[in-house]
């Protein structure tokens, strides 16, 4: 690039500052200002003895959060897709069978994965928009012994269907399998019980109802599921996401004391705001935060039937903070979302794969379930459908 072109593009480029949004679609939800002040902080050494003292407290919060007394509870240092890769191709070696559940685009994202991987797999399909069909899962148990893993979705974020985490881990040992939970929505959202439930692998995201910025995946693993890992014949195909390596980073036990093996250079900053964002979360109670979200839902779902929005899932499995519905008639849906956006400064998802087009996804993830959203998007959307609503929030513009 000549001096004269450098010059050109400085002149065209100046800091970045962030337009202000309300965040209510499918992710990343609002972020609180305790967790924007924690990742302000001074970086620090990702082999910092304070740092490797934070991630042993990481550590023991996710613990607490995902209801597990797991060892290997960690954050891995990529977005949700890295935590449900490294889960799939950790846990099934190439000619292994593993049997996924598909009711929406992320379950059969696990399937593309797994293919990659060279396992053998098994789909399940259900309708979309509805809850993983058990007994379509136990037939396919029948059908391919030996089965290695049962994959799943608990909240389908292409869909908002919340499917049965407890009943679906309790099908794979029944028969012998690793139960594998996709719980990228649903943790702090809903209940979500690792240990009670036998889930042997779980991962996650920060940007949903945990409200942390998007970049880090929460994950545990049960010790079954590490010494699949350790007996493996096969090395995984990924050096960064080999289990085997990266547990030495994060250590064993919470003994902050124990030597950590260099693995890679953590985001230590995004770390910092995951810690504060569990504590918050912790500060509510997950009970607690479990409950806002079924509650503020009921305001929101009671708010758009009131306007003649009707609801892709059925009542019985939905899921609370990622609210499908129909769009309506007349309404084009990037226009609609474009006016959203910019007229009244709240973002809301389209919708993927088979839905694209057809429906809204309206997130009430963490930070963003509040009853001062819900009005706030209910009224944004009155105005931009031409429906009439008594307001009980003041309706503003950006």
């Amino acid at each position: 690039m000549s001096a004269a072109a450098r010059s050109g593009v400085l002149a065209s480029v100046g800091a970045f500052s962030a337009p202000k949004r309300v965040l209510m679609g499918p992710g990343p939800s609002d972020v609180h200002p305790r967790v924007l002040a924690a990742m302000a902080q001074n970086t620090i050494g990702h082999l910092d003895p304070e740092f490797v003292r934070l991630m042993d407290e990481i550590k023991l919060l996710l613990r607490a959060t995902f209801r597990t007394e797991n060892d290997l509870t960690f954050a891995i240092s990529a977005p949700g897709s890295i935590g449900m890769e490294t889960s799939v191709i950790n846990l099934v070696e190439p000619g292994d069978t593993i049997i996924i559940c598909v009711n929406g685009v992320f379950g059969g994202r696990m399937v593309s994965m797994a293919e990659r991987a060279g396992a053998k797999v098994v789909k399940v399909a259900t309708p979309w928009g509805r809850a993983v069909d058990l007994e379509g899962v136990e037939a396919a148990l029948k059908a391919n012994p030996g089965t290695r893993v049962v994959a799943f979705v608990q909240a389908e974020t292409s869909t908002g269907a919340l499917s049965d985490a407890k009943a679906l881990s309790a099908l794979a040992h029944q028969y012998g399998a690793l139960s594998l939970c996709d719980a990228v929505t649903s943790l702090a959202g809903v209940p979500l019980e690792v240990d009670a439930w036998g889930i042997d692998a779980v991962y996650s995201a920060t940007q949903k109802c945990l409200s942390a910025p998007p970049g880090l995946s929460p994950v545990s693993y049960s010790s079954r599921a590490v010494e699949r890992v350790k007996a493996r014949k096969t090395p995984v195909v990924s050096w960064f996401q080999d289990l085997a390596l990266v547990m030495s980073y994060w250590g064993s036990g919470g003994n902050s004391t124990a030597r950590r093996t260099y693995h890679h250079t953590a985001p230590v900053n995004a770390l910092f705001g995951l810690h504060e964002s569990l504590l918050i979360l912790h500060e509510e109670g997950l009970e607690a935060s479990w409950a806002r979200h079924a509650r503020v839902h009921k305001q929101l779902a009671d708010g758009l039937e009131a306007l003649g929005f009707r609801y892709v899932v059925p009542e019985g499995e939905r899921l609370p903070q990622l609210n499908s519905v129909w769009i309506p008639e007349g309404i084009d849906d990037a226009a609609g979302r474009g006016r959203l956006l910019n007229e009244f400064g709240v973002e809301i998802g389209g919708g993927l794969g088979d839905f694209a087009g057809k429906v809204w996804r309206i997130g009430l993830m963490g930070q963003s379930c509040s009853e001062q959203h819900v009005e706030r998007v209910l009224n944004a959307l009155a105005a931009i459908s031409g429906r009439s609503r008594v307001a009980t929030a003041t309706l503003e513009t950006v």
